[in-house]
């Protein structure tokens, strides 16, 4: 019975195009974006258009020594979590660089940024009595089960709506605890939050303002820690949640707050203290990718650059960047989840291009898209190629142009 009512839910969602598989992509060290397909026949490396490895620190000599150096000293994993198996010092090194990074007092770091999120948000929303929370609707999944998984009053908010944030902020009492959970750049868009004007908000109204700048991080500011950084406000954040996977190159996440905040997270979050922690090969990483990042400005200029150059080949050829993006994503749109899934098969098995279509529910039905990521390690000439190549597949699957 178990197994027929399992069967036919993934039935249901191959049927709706909505049935993910795996595509088994092997790196090569030192050529990223550069990867090999798993068992193929094709001698051609595949070119990969859609990493969170925005600025290829995972390839980076620095964060790759750091790695070995910590394997060689202290074998492979940590031992438990970081109550029972102990923190390494790698820890507190790594803690207190984020810390100084979104100029904090503290900060916690994480197994992942998925985590982070789900287990800061809960443990909050617990603690604070009586506390109503304020998410936009284009959240992120990790932010979406935080919240939903306790019993506080949630309200959504349009996306970047403040307008529509403020009615909803009017509605309740000043003294009534209020959390305020947005992001700084949203993935599937390449937008960014009105992050001033949400403060003004929070501070109006007697709320805390939870920001989520996972895909900022490393890539804006003076030193790379975000949006709110590079408009000068991070101060005026109460926590701010960033992750070591995507601009860092490495994995994890983390929170940076005041002590208090970090203080109580450590002491009360279930997702914390009951998980395995990071081990210190992948610590030590994360460290020396945050500390090169503070101080080499070079990846980031790179990625703008490059980014620019992207955006010149699509809009000279009609190829349909959605007028959200104003970031290094640049969000193609297909409008038709076969059409998607096909145009990216076809990419794959023909011009050796690697674009995963981004299908419902990831977003709403008719926005199906391709999220292209450059990054300083792109040429223009895989930029030429790629350009090429979608022209190809949009007149092959009769997908619009850009007007």
């Amino acid at each position: 019975m178990y197994s027929e009512i399992l069967s036919r839910k993934i039935v249901e969602l191959k049927e709706s195009d909505q049935y993910r598989e795996f595509v088994i992509l092997n790196r090569i060290r030192g050529q990223y974006p550069l990867a090999r397909i798993n068992n193929s026949n094709n001698e051609k490396p595949v070119v990969v258009w859609c990493s969170n490895d925005y600025l290829g620190m995972s390839q980076n000599p620095v964060v790759v020594e750091a790695m070995h150096r910590a394997i060689d000293l202290f074998g492979a994993g940590s031992g438990g979590s970081r109550n029972i198996g102990g923190s390494h010092y790698h820890y507190e090194a790594l803690e207190s660089s984020l810390a100084e990074w979104h100029n904090k007092e503290s900060a916690l770091v994480f197994p992942t940024g998925y985590g982070s999120n789900d287990a800061t948000l809960q443990c909050l929303l617990r603690l604070l009595e009586n506390c109503i929370v304020f998410s936009d609707e284009l959240n992120h999944a990790s932010i979406i089960n935080g919240i939903r998984s306790t019993k506080v009053e949630r309200i959504k908010f349009r996306h970047s709506d403040t307008k529509h944030l403020e009615k909803l902020l009017t509605e309740q009492p000043y003294e009534r605890p209020k959390i305020i959970v947005f992001e700084s750049v949203y993935s599937m868009d390449g937008d960014i939050a009105p992050i001033k004007e949400i403060i003004d908000l929070a501070k109006k109204y007697n709320a805390l303002t939870y920001l989520d700048e996972v895909h900022a991080i490393g890539i804006y500011g003076p030193r790379g820690s975000g949006i709110a950084a590079d408009l000068g406000i991070a101060d005026s954040i109460d926590i701010i949640q960033g992750t070591m996977a995507k601009g860092i190159g490495v994995i994890g996440g983390y929170i940076t707050a005041s002590d208090s905040i970090i203080d109580a997270v450590r002491s009360f979050a279930p997702g914390f203290i009951f998980t395995t922690s990071l081990p210190p090969a992948i610590v030590a990483a994360c460290y020396a990718s945050v500390e090169y990042l503070k101080t080499s400005s070079i990846e980031r200029e790179s990625l703008n650059k490059k980014t620019e150059i992207l955006r010149e080949y699509f809009n000279n050829a009609g190829i349909p960047i959605m007028h959200s993006s104003e970031t290094h994503i640049l969000p193609v749109l297909i409008g038709d989840a076969k059409k998607c899934k096909a145009a990216a098969r076809k990419l794959l098995e023909k011009h050796n291009i690697y674009l995963q279509p981004i299908n419902s529910p990831t977003v709403s039905v008719g926005t199906e898209r391709f999220r292209v990521n450059i990054t300083p390690n792109h040429s223009e000439e895989q930029i030429i190629q790629l350009t090429n190549a979608l022209i190809e597949v949009f007149f092959l699957f009769d997908i619009p142009f850009q007007r």
